[in-house]
């Protein structure tokens, strides 16, 4: 059974993905361009945070 750190990563990353969507259909638009990019940022960060070592005591 996966922990909850990794779930969460998980969801940020499943999150990035549906704001990366929502960005491109409003792309010609500075505000689709913005929230592309948030949404990308979120990907990269969640599937950086997966591979981050978890400690368990």
């Amino acid at each position: 059974m996966e922990n909850k750190a990794t779930t969460t990563s998980w969801i940020v990353t499943g999150l990035g993905v549906a704001v990366t969507a929502l960005g491109w259909s409003l792309l010609p638009s500075l505000w689709g361009a913005g929230i592309l990019g948030f949404g990308l940022a979120h990907i990269v960060l969640g599937l950086l945070d997966t591979q981050r070592p978890s400690i368990r005591k």
